[in-house]
C-alpha cells in the first residue's frame, strides 16, 4: 500500500494538468490513522461528485463492540456516525467573499429516520465512510492545492471529530444505540401482546405528511387514560408507559384538531425508528403495518377489485385498469396491493381516505338499496379481512367512520391529544341504525394472483442502459417513466425512492426473464437484501443507498406507468 506522502508528490505532479490525470489517484493509501480508498473516478468527475472511502482501523477508532454487537445497535451507531460526519463536513465547508457555500466533501445525510444504509459500515476490524468528493479544477485543468486541502486538512478533520470514539461524546452515543435498542425492543414485544402498534406516553406526534419537522404552533404531547395505559419494559429505560394499539379492527374517534390525525401518522412512522429528541421515539408500529390513503390520478394494472366494486363505469373491476383511478377505486387498489405482498395490518383516516371507500350510510339504504349500490365500502368487508385473511385494521375519523362500530373490536377516543377507551360506551349505542356488517354477495373477499411482464420494467433511456434518478422523495424517474410516490406516506427519504430504482432494475434483470407473481419477486428481493445487503443492487460501491420496505417496493411499482400484467387466475 502506498502512503500519503506518494499521494502528496502525485497531486504536485498532476497539478495544472488536465482533469483526466485524476484517474491516477486510483489505488489504497495509508494516511496514518487511516486508509484512503479510491476504487476508481469516473471520466465526468468534474461534473458530479466521485466515492471515496475512508476507512479507519479500530485499533484507532475505539468504539467499544457492545455499541454494535448486535444488528440493531450497528444500525444506530453506524447511523449516528453518518451524521457526526455531516455535522464535520459542514465544519469544514469554505465560503467565498459572497457567502456561497465552497463545499467539495458529501455524505448521504439520514433524516429523522434511522435506517440501514451504505453511508457508514461499523466492523470488528473498521470503521468505513464513504463519502463523495467534488474535485476541483479551473477551466479543466486541476487544482493541486485545493485537492491538498481536502485530502490532507479537511479529511484529517472530518475523521478527528466523527469517526474516532474518544473525539465524540460517549454519553450521547450511548444514549443513541440504547435509544434504538429499546425501540427494537418494543417492537418485538408487540405481537406477544397482541398489538399492532404501541405510543409512549409523552410523544410529540406533530409531524405532517412526509415531512420531518413539528409543527411548533402545536406542541401537545400524548396522554394515555389510566384505565387503558399498558407498561412495557425495556433494556435500558426501564418501564415505558403509553396505549397499544390492538390488532383486530381498532376504530379511533376523534375530529381534525384532536390529536387523531397526528396519532396515525406517528403510527405509520412508526416502522422505523427514531432520533432521540424527534418525539416520536417510542411510537412504535409492526413492520408489517400500511398506511392506505385515497390517491386519484394514480394508475393501476389489472387488479382484481370485484369485493369492493361491483360495477365501474369505465372498466372491468375484475381486471381493472386505468392511466387515471378516481379517489375510491385508487384507495381500493391500495388496499389490495398492500395485501397482495404481505400487509398484516392496514392504516386508513378519514381525512386522506375516499369516503365512499370507507363506509355506507345505511340511512339511505331505503333510497339507495344496497343491492344496487355499486361500492362495497370497508366497513362491510373489514371483519372478513381480520378474520380470513388475519389482517388487522385501523381507522379513524369522525364523520364517515360510524359504520365500524358494531364490528370493531376496540373503539379508542382521543381528545385534547388524551387517548380513551370507548368500546363499551361505543357499543351500548342503538345500533340499529348501524350497517356494519358484510352484506355483501360475494364468497371472495380477496383474490390476486397477477404476474408481471418484463418487458413492461423498463430503465433505460436514449444511449443509456440505465436511468434512475429520484427528484425527491416522492418523485423517481425510471428511464423514460416518471413514478409519483406523494401518496405513499411510509418512504423515508429519498435515498430510500433511488435505492427502489435500482431494485426494480436488479429484479428485472435477476428474477424476471419471465413472468412471476408480483409477491413472489418481493419475496425474493427481502431475502436477497436480508442476507447479501444494499451492496447486491449495484456493481460499484455506493454510498447513497437506504433500504426500503417491500410495501414502498411494491407500491413504486404498481405506480410505474409502463407496467403491464400478463394475466389474473
Amino acid at each position: 500500500m502506498r502512503d500519503k506522502r506518494e499521494f502528496f508528490n502525485m497531486l504536485d505532479d498532476i497539478d495544472g494538468k488536465d482533469v483526466s490525470e485524476y484517474g491516477r489517484l486510483v489505488g489504497d493509501f495509508d494516511f496514518s490513522r487511516f486508509v484512503l480508498k479510491i476504487t476508481q473516478i469516473p471520466a465526468e468527475s468534474t461534473r458530479r461528485p466521485a466515492l471515496f472511502i475512508v476507512r479507519v482501523p479500530q485499533i484507532i477508532a475505539g468504539f467499544p463492540p457492545h455499541l454494535f454487537d448486535m444488528p440493531v445497535r450497528r444500525t444506530a451507531l453506524e447511523d449516528l456516525l453518518t451524521r457526526k460526519v455531516a455535522d464535520q463536513i459542514e465544519l469544514v465547508a469554505q465560503y467565498d467573499q459572497s457567502g456561497v457555500s465552497q463545499r467539495h466533501l458529501s455524505i448521504a445525510v439520514p433524516g429523522q429516520k434511522i435506517l440501514p444504509r451504505t453511508s457508514l459500515l461499523v466492523t470488528d476490524e473498521y470503521v468505513e465512510a464513504r463519502m463523495y468528493i467534488q474535485l476541483p479544477h479551473r477551466d479543466n485543468r486541476i487544482n493541486g492545492q485545493q485537492v491538498k486541502d481536502i485530502f490532507f486538512d479537511h479529511l484529517a478533520q472530518i475523521v478527528t471529530g466523527s469517526l474516532i470514539y474518544c473525539n465524540l461524546n460517549q454519553q450521547e452515543v450511548e444514549e443513541f444505540v440504547n435509544g434504538m435498542e429499546d425501540a427494537d425492543q418494543i417492537r418485538q414485544v408487540l405481537p406477544t401482546r397482541g398489538w399492532v402498534g404501541f405510543a409512549a406516553e409523552g410523544s410529540l406526534l406533530s409531524r405532517y405528511g412526509n415531512t420531518d419537522y413539528p409543527d411548533y404552533d402545536q406542541v401537545d404531547t400524548l396522554r394515555v387514560a389510566d384505565d387503558i395505559a399498558a407498561e412495557v419494559e425495556v433494556p435500558n429505560a426501564g418501564t415505558v408507559k403509553g396505549v397499544g394499539i390492538p390488532s383486530g379492527i381498532t376504530l379511533i374517534l376523534g375530529d381534525d384538531y384532536s390529536g387523531r390525525i397526528q396519532l396515525i401518522r406517528a403510527l405509520a412512522a412508526g416502522i422505523y425508528n427514531h432520533v432521540p429528541g424527534d418525539g416520536r421515539e417510542r411510537v412504535i408500529s409492526v413492520p408489517d403495518i400500511v398506511h392506505v390513503a385515497a390517491e386519484p390520478g394514480r394508475s393501476v394494472q389489472k387488479v382484481n377489485m370485484s369485493a369492493f366494486v361491483r360495477k365501474h363505469q369505465r372498466a372491468d373491476v375484475s381486471e381493472f385498469s386505468t392511466e387515471e383511478a378516481d379517489p375510491c377505486s385508487s384507495q381500493v387498489a391500495a388496499t389490495l396491493e398492500a395485501i397482495e405482498v404481505g400487509a398484516r395490518a392496514l392504516l386508513f383516516d378519514e381525512s386522506d381516505s375516499a369516503a365512499s371507500f370507507l363506509s355506507r350510510d345505511s340511512r339511505l339504504d331505503a333510497l339507495l338499496p344496497q343491492r344496487g349500490a355499486n361500492v362495497v365500502p370497508l366497513a362491510a368487508r373489514a371483519r372478513r379481512l381480520a378474520d380470513e385473511l388475519g389482517v388487522s385494521i385501523v381507522v379513524a375519523g369522525t364523520a364517515s367512520v360510524a359504520e365500524f362500530i358494531p364490528i370493531a373490536d376496540t373503539i379508542l377516543r382521543v381528545d385534547n391529544h388524551t387517548v380513551y377507551d370507548l368500546t363499551n360506551e361505543a357499543k351500548s349505542i342503538d345500533a340499529g341504525q348501524l350497517a356494519g356488517s358484510d352484506s355483501a354477495d360475494s364468497d371472495v373477499v380477496y383474490e390476486q394472483n397477477r404476474w408481471i411482464v418484463p418487458s413492461s420494467i423498463e430503465p433505460s433511456k436514449g444511449t443509456r442502459d440505465q436511468f434512475i434518478e429520484a427528484e425527491s422523495i416522492d418523485l423517481l424517474r425510471f428511464g423514460n417513466s416518471v413514478v409519483g410516490l406523494q401518496d405513499v406516506t411510509q418512504l423515508a427519504d429519498r435515498h430510500q425512492t433511488s435505492t427502489i430504482g435500482l431494485i426494480l432494475y436488479y429484479a428485472k434483470l435477476r428474477y424476471m426473464d419471465e413472468g412471476r407473481p408480483m409477491r413472489e419477486i418481493m419475496d425474493l428481493i427481502d431475502r436477497d437484501l436480508g442476507t447479501e445487503g444494499l451492496e447486491c443492487l449495484s456493481r460499484d460501491l455506493r454510498g447513497d443507498l437506504a433500504r426500503p420496505r417491500r410495501y414502498e417496493i411494491a407500491a413504486a411499482l404498481n405506480r410505474l406507468p409502463s407496467l403491464r400484467i400478463s394475466h389474473i387466475e
